[in-house]
């Protein structure tokens, strides 16, 4: 498992953990994002904070303090992003 915090643009993880005393876990699993759910992060800010996450195509910015503590497995049956055609 791995911090969602610590993905990299571009990377996929199934989420295996939410916290459902945090308001902010709170408001994400009213989003919709739940366990076992892929999540995608799309990029960073310049300063690497925050982070744009996709997932259920849904598009949010969470802080790294609040995506640290979010777990994720990243394996084979996450999705690859492809490079877009020129």
């Amino acid at each position: 498992m791995t911090p969602l915090a610590q993905l990299l643009p571009g990377q996929s993880g199934k989420v295996v953990s939410l916290n459902p005393e945090r308001v902010v876990d709170q408001r994400l699993m009213a989003l919709g994002l739940l366990p076992g759910m892929v999540v995608t992060v799309v990029r960073r800010a310049p300063l690497g904070d925050p982070v744009e996450f996709a997932f259920n195509g849904a598009e949010i910015c969470l802080r790294q303090s609040e995506a640290a503590d979010i777990w994720v497995d990243v394996a084979a049956d996450c999705p690859i992003p492809r490079p877009p055609k020129p």
